[in-house]
């Protein structure tokens, strides 16, 4: 039976084999802590396996218990919280292992079909799980996710089916994803746009400024188990960049897929979506022996044009999307193991002519479509100590990236790309207290234009840059009421222009950030950074090889975050309030010195942003549902004016939203129930070309549900059926260009939509 987790409104992890986080509505849910994709009950896994778990935090340990016996353990965090484990080492069974481990601290745990919950006897009840338990390997310490964060698990994702990176966060009011076609989606975190965030794939930096009228980051939300943000404040090991936070894409592994006890499996899976006729189709292989594993995953999709609410054909919407996924890896009985992995992305559709948004009334003569090839690859190499301990765990990667778009029509051919080659070795500590990352990364991307129908002098137009930095960032618990995060990170930049001039910036980063429980029930937390981030490659788009570079070099950008919030668990006050979670944060972000480079204007123009709001939210979950809701109010500025669309790579204003979502599983059925909405305010503080006031943003409410069913005797099998845009509403996502633009037909979002899907698992 599928387990329902809400995503997580992220209040804390740990680093190294472990990670807590509390949720927005958290109860009675068990969430997994084991090596595999499949929970099991301790009872169910039999024979002695190999445990070596030192004397540590019993939240730690407990997640360390579930990877080695690979079964999932649900656990209160105030039963865990300041209490220490047994050390266990040897070969038991997983029953035996799990006593010991809990012995002295007056704990124990009882079976059921989704494992093991550790239960305190002199309560007389069982626990309730408030604080989920993650497994994290040490290479992932550059995704943590801190106080006033947001997770998005393989649950969350299973349950949201995502389509598009707008479905991956319609949760999450402070993260908007504007566009309705997916090769011109970009994300905005707290009206950041992405590109002045760390974005990383398994790692591997993603710094995709290609062109103002496309994505800055395509991806098949099919590939992904996690995603991982950071608004605002992130830890210094998320990488350089992160001007107004982080955002974490990490792909499936064969043990988040593999049934316990199995050496191969697969699933297969088809999707058809009745508005624009799409049909999906996937594929996915893996197997594991003898420390090895390998996996495969391919996809292709295929549609037509999607209608709106109106019925009218929305112009280059079709869909031409493949996609796929391999890694291989090995991992010793020591832990240590290392992977290499590809995934790629590839959309090959005609799109409108600038692909944001359908047309203008300009007056420039434009077809009403164009052939857009955007492909973009990931390859990742890494090293890790899954199983941390001790000080020394040392983890590396290196990696390449790239995004390569065609943009084709009849004698008027331009092609860009941006490569990134990038890497990173480290050591975790873990500590006492908790851990210390210390370690070195690098980058050296290039950003190239051709526009062979200009001349020789159009072709090979590049920039490149290169960076060096060292970072340390601890993540520490000094009590049991306290959980604090510090770092810094010290940059050393370089920068080459379109003539080969150069010039160098180096700057210090330092981020502080930490939660306190206040009272039982209640969590303060706070906290602040200041980032450096270099100088930003341009456009390859808009490059020109008349462009003067200033004598003096380029302003690197720099930012300054900062948030404070408070959360409410109604468990900390009684056993009967356990599943009500209310919290609310406020922040702020500057960065100055955004590169904003203009055709004619040149290589040295800058802009300034400001993003100021707060987001709100309740929940309340129970065994087999739960029922959220959360507000934001998020106002950004550009250059002194109210933001807008027309700057397309530093953020735009959001206004107000609200969203909603609710799920509940029928006991005993295998049948799930869920449904989501999002209402906008209109939003009247918008501007063109910062002199004069744009068109409000209209306000608009989008609802959606769904049905889904895995059969108690056949749980290899899998059934949907969704309804997104419920009662048919026209609008253009909030995010979405050119809204406040008159003469300007932007992109709606598709009609009520009727989605069919199937999975099977073997």
């Amino acid at each position: 039976m599928t387990r329902l987790v809400p995503a997580a409104r992220g209040r804390w992890v740990r680093g190294g084999a472990i990670a807590l986080v509390a949720c927005a509505a958290m109860v009675d849910t068990p969430v997994r802590a084991q090596s595999n994709g499949r929970a099991e009950s301790v009872a169910q896994v039999t024979g002695e396996r190999r445990f070596d778990i030192p004397a540590q935090n019993l939240g730690d340990a407990l997640a360390l218990f579930g990877q080695q016996a690979g079964v999932q353990v649900s656990a209160h965090g105030d039963l865990v919280r300041g209490k220490t484990s047994t050390a266990l080492s040897g070969t038991m069974a997983p029953r035996a292992a799990l006593n010991a481990l809990l012995g002295g601290t007056g704990l124990s745990f009882e079976l059921g079909d989704g494992g093991a919950v550790i239960t305190n006897p002199a309560a007389g009840s069982s626990a309730v799980t408030l604080d989920p338990i993650l497994v994290a390997g040490a290479g992932d310490s550059g995704q943590f996710v801190g106080p006033a964060a947001i997770s998005l698990g393989a649950e969350d994702l299973e349950r949201l089916d995502p389509q598009d990176l707008q479905d991956v966060f319609k949760g999450t009011p402070g993260v908007q994803v504007g566009s309705s076609i997916p090769i011109s989606q970009k994300v905005y975190v707290n009206g950041v746009e992405e590109t002045n965030l760390a974005v990383t794939i398994d790692g591997s930096r993603q710094k995709n400024k290609l062109f103002h009228h496309n994505t800055s980051t395509l991806i098949d939300p099919d590939l992904l188990k996690a995603v991982r943000v950071n608004p605002g404040v992130a830890p210094a090991d998320a990488g350089p960049g992160a001007l107004g936070g982080s955002i974490a894409y990490e792909t499936k592994d064969v043990a988040d897929l593999l049934e316990a006890g199995d050496n191969f499996g697969g699933m297969a899976g088809t999707e058809y979506n009745t508005n624009g006729g799409t049909l999906s189709n996937d594929l996915t292989l893996f197997g594991r022996k003898h420390g090895f594993e390998a996996l495969g995953y391919f996809k292709l999709a295929r549609g037509g044009e999607f209608q709106d609410g109106d019925g009218v054909e929305v112009v280059g919407s079709e869909t031409d999307l493949v996609s796929g996924l391999g890694k291989v890896g090995y991992q010793h009985d020591s832990g240590y193991r290392v992977e290499l992995s590809y995934e790629n992305v590839e959309d090959d559709g005609d799109r409108p002519y600038r692909a944001n948004f359908i047309s203008t009334d300009s007056g420039r003569p434009t077809a009403a479509t164009r052939n857009y090839r955007l492909k973009r690859e990931n390859l990742v190499a890494s090293f890790e100590n899954a199983t941390p301990t001790g000080l020394f765990n040392p983890y590396a990667r290196v990696a390449f990236s790239t995004t390569h778009l065609d943009a084709l029509e009849t004698g008027n051919d331009n092609f860009g790309t941006y490569e990134s080659l990038n890497g990173m070795l480290a050591n975790k500590s873990e500590l006492a207290l908790g851990t210390v990352d210390i370690g070195a990364d690098f980058y050296s991307d290039s950003s190239q234009g051709d526009f062979p129908e200009f001349g020789s002098d159009w072709t090979g137009l590049e920039e490149k840059s290169k960076n060096i930095g060292v970072f340390a960032q601890a993540r520490l618990e000094p009590t049991d009421r306290a959980r604090l995060s510090f770092g810094a990170r010290g940059d050393h930049h370089r920068f080459e222009g379109l003539d080969g001039s150069d010039s160098e910036n180096s700057g210090l980063s330092g981020n502080i950030s930490g939660e306190y429980d206040l009272l039982s029930f209640l969590t303060a937390s706070a906290g602040v950074s200041h980032v450096f981030g270099g100088v930003e490659l341009a456009e390859p788009f808009i490059v020109n090889p008349n462009w003067a570079y200033p004598g003096g070099g380029l302003e690197p950008s720099t930012a300054n975050n900062v948030f404070a919030g408070l959360e409410f668990k109604g468990g900390g006050i009684s056993p009967s309030l356990a599943g009500i979670t209310v919290y609310g944060k406020v922040f702020k972000t500057t960065i100055d010195d955004i590169r904003d480079e203009e055709y004619r204007g040149g290589p040295d123009v800058y802009s300034d942003l400001e993003s100021v709001g707060f987001e709100v939210g309740a929940g309340y979950e129970w065994k087999h549902g739960f029922v959220r809701a959360s507000y934001a109010d998020i106002d950004t500025e550009i250059n002194g004016n109210s933001g807008s669309t027309e700057y397309q790579y530093i953020g735009t204003t959001i206004g107000q939203v609200v969203t909603a979502e609710a799920a509940y599983t029928l006991p005993s059925t295998g049948v799930t129930l869920g449904a989501d909405a999002q209402f906008y305010f209109e939003e009247d503080s918008t501007n063109i070309y910062s002199s004069s006031a744009g068109s409000p943003y209209p306000a608009y409410e989008v609802a959606n549900a769904f049905v889904s069913y895995t059969p108690q005797t056949h749980q290899f099998i899998t059934v949907r059926a969704t309804v997104k845009n419920i009662f048919d509403e026209t609008y253009a996502d909030r995010a979405s260009y050119g809204q406040e633009y008159p003469g300007v037909d932007v992109l709606n979002e598709p009609g009520r939509s009727f989605l069919l899907s199937a999975k099977v698992r073997f």
